[in-house]
């Protein structure tokens, strides 16, 4: 802790991530009940990613954004190559690397995802409305902006 921050502050930190750590594990695994059998989260959101942003990318890269090791992000891709949901091509700049893109059949199996959450989302939604969830999206942002250029 330095010392401009005190021990008030350290612990509102830590109750929003513990919040933020346990929303995520519940929405994880409303999402994993919901997705098509074989496809999980892990492999959802590459496809998430690709479909965010587009482009070809390198395993290693892959990796270091989602913050896993290269084995993992190799295993995770052998799974989703196979089903033809993302196609791994040679590195023609670098005669040993690989890139991975999204298919055609990737983008409509995110969809899917997408289409058997709305159910869930829209129970959420009317259990709660929708004005925490425009209310948090900025902070969010912000945090989640701030936390990512602070690891590279």
């Amino acid at each position: 802790m330095t010392t401009s921050t005190t021990r008030s502050d350290a612990d509102l930190l830590f109750r929003v991530f513990n919040e933020v750590g346990i929303i995520a594990q519940l929405s994880s695994t409303a999402f994993e009940r919901v997705m098509p059998d074989g496809m999980t989260l892990a492999q959802f959101t590459i496809l998430n990613h690709f479909v965010r942003l587009g482009g070809r990318r390198r395993p290693s890269d892959l990796a270091r954004a989602f913050q896993v090791t290269r084995a993992t992000m190799t295993s995770t891709l052998q799974r989703l190559e196979p089903k033809g949901l993302v196609s791994i091509i040679a590195d023609e700049s670098d005669g040993r690397g690989r890139l991975v893109e999204i298919t055609d059949a990737g983008r409509a199996i995110h969809a899917d995802c997408l289409s058997r959450l709305a159910p869930v989302l829209d129970s959420l939604l009317d259990a709660i409305g929708s004005a925490p969830f425009a209310a948090a999206l900025a902070p969010l942002t912000e945090i989640r902006e701030k936390l990512d250029r602070m690891r590279d």
